[in-house]
């Protein structure tokens, strides 16, 4: 019988971040060593990042819900081919699953599908349930998804005419519980103000956008543990949701218009305080796959240091995470760019090679 030949070894070289140290990197049968190997050839030098983290994407979901699985992978296929090689996607109409047994496509983190009240969300996206239902559907996703759940926390109110909570402080409380039962970490779509302070104080352990965050709630975060992912390039999209709706619900479009401006400084103030931030595009739906790069963008034009906001959707969010950066006997993940995306981070848009699971995926563009 013929013997199995281990590939050769492929070395990459240059500075590693987060510290920036020159180094060469070797890739084995998949993973990494810094144990020099004989006869390994150069794939591709220059400054060599942990594969970045898109923290809030939704594949298999377009403007109207699922998408099929042909869709699905094109939008996989353009987030790893921007870099991003670890995805937690934050509620999705598709069985995603499959991705899991796709060697080529990013490394996925599944939240299952959205938890919204009834005809309180857009329509095709989520389980749409009754408050006494929320704690049965919230532990039904727990088991069916990847270690998170995604509960709709606010949205517009008709019978208000503004931002208010989905469901009763009580019904989220029961269902954050019953997701940790099930050893689930739960994460919420919070746009206002009104619906944090119950989520906070029943231990979520995400908010997604977070403008509505007050100091005292910025200051319940720090204390909780809570993170936060702003997703900014979304809340750049409030002016727009304003205006839609100012002839019907002009209280929702001064709400809005509100927290726009307040926008920068609500998020920085939790950044300042020690909240975690992380870096999510909300790639899916309205907004398009492939723009980790104009996630960090955005959160450096909002204030955050570009080596922070860079590990936020690279290093430090692969630590929150749970996957390994870049160490010894880890999965050969990362991307190789041409220079310092500290110092530039146009050159995010330009990888020289993606490299997942050992393979070079995409050479760059």
């Amino acid at each position: 019988m013929p013997s199995h030949r281990a590939e050769p070894a492929q070395r990459f070289r240059g500075p590693v971040l987060p510290d920036g140290e020159p180094t060469d990197l070797y890739v084995v049968d998949g993973r990494i060593t810094f144990e020099p190997q004989a006869g390994a050839d150069t794939v591709a030098e220059g400054w060599i990042v942990p594969g970045l983290v898109d923290a809030h994407c939704h594949l298999g979901l377009d403007d109207f819900g699922a998408t099929d699985d042909e869709a699905t992978e094109q939008q996989a296929i353009a987030d790893r081919d921007a870099g991003a090689l670890l995805i937690r996607d934050a509620g999705s109409a598709s069985d995603t699953r499959w991705i899991h047994d796709r060697d080529d496509l990013p490394r996925l983190i599944r939240c299952g599908r959205h938890i919204a009240a009834t005809r309180r969300y857009i329509r095709g996206y989520a389980h749409e349930v009754e408050p006494a239902e929320l704690a049965t559907y919230a532990a039904q996703e727990a088991r069916n998804g990847d270690g998170w759940i995604k509960l709709v926390g606010d949205w517009i109110s008709r019978e208000e005419g503004d931002l208010a909570p989905s469901f009763p402080a009580e019904a989220f409380a029961d269902a954050i519980a019953a997701a940790h039962a099930e050893g689930a970490k739960v994460t919420a779509h919070c746009f206002g103000h009104g619906v944090l302070p119950g989520l906070i104080e029943a231990g979520i352990d995400c908010i997604e956008h977070g403008t509505g965050l007050t100091e005292d709630l910025i200051d319940a975060m720090v204390e909780h543990g809570t993170r936060l992912v702003p997703t900014v390039m979304q809340l750049d999209k409030f002016p727009q949701h304003a205006a839609a709706g100012q002839e019907r619900f002009p209280a929702y479009a001064a709400t809005m218009t509100d927290l726009y401006a307040r926008m920068p400084a609500t998020i920085m103030a939790a950044w300042e305080a020690g909240v975690p931030i992380y870096a999510g595009s909300d790639g899916g739906g309205i907004s398009r796959h492939g723009n980790i790069a104009g996630e960090v963008e955005a959160l450096v034009r909002i204030g955050m240091p570009a080596h922070d906001a860079l590990g936020a959707a690279s290093w430090s969010a692969r630590e929150w995470l749970g996957v390994d950066g870049l160490v010894e006997g880890a999965s050969a993940d990362f991307v190789v760019y041409d220079r310092n995306p500290v110092e530039d981070l146009s050159v995010l848009r330009t990888p020289t090679a993606v490299v997942l699971r050992g393979a070079l995926v995409s050479p760059g563009r």
